[in-house]
């Protein structure tokens, strides 16, 4: 499977994915704000396999400062689901990110599925979520030591 960054000539077919892949919710409407945010990684977009799924990573912080990397939305086509797109994307995604020196990288998301990526409830690195409900769902996998303290998505997200 081929995993690479997005171009532009990919962004109708990630819209059209994640469109998919969410049932028409609010996550490609959030992507392409995304790509317009000062927040916005494109090394952290990427695609498989001419656009079967797609994984975004942006800019977000810990406390006040702190540089962190907001994982989401991850999307695979319905058709392609549970044959390890999602996987594979996911393991691009962290590679690059450490691979880039980041120290901790951040998702809402079923704790089932991201735990076998290394990702603990961010609770307990004392790290909390924008929207307290979210904490059962509020992951993290940490490259190296982070501060406690509250967790900022880009700008976008606040848009939900």
């Amino acid at each position: 499977m081929l995993i690479r960054r997005e171009t532009p000539a990919d962004i109708d077919a990630i819209r059209t994915v994640t469109n998919l892949a969410f049932k028409n919710g609010p996550e490609a409407p959030l992507v392409d704000r995304l790509r317009a945010d000062e927040g916005w990684i494109p090394e952290f977009s990427l695609v498989a396999d001419g656009v079967i799924g797609h994984v975004v990573g942006t800019r977000g912080y810990i406390g006040d400062d702190f540089p962190a990397l907001g994982i989401g939305p991850l999307s695979v086509h319905p058709d392609h689901q549970r044959s390890g797109v999602g996987k594979a994307l996911m393991h691009a995604v962290l590679g690059a990110a450490e691979a880039r020196g980041e120290r901790a990288v951040i998702l809402l998301g079923d704790p089932n599925y991201y735990s076998r990526f290394g990702f603990r409830l961010a609770a307990e690195f004392g790290i909390t979520p924008p929207v307290p409900e979210w904490a059962p769902h509020f992951q993290a996998r940490l490259f190296g030591d982070v501060p406690a303290g509250a967790f900022r998505y880009a700008e976008p997200f606040n848009r939900l």
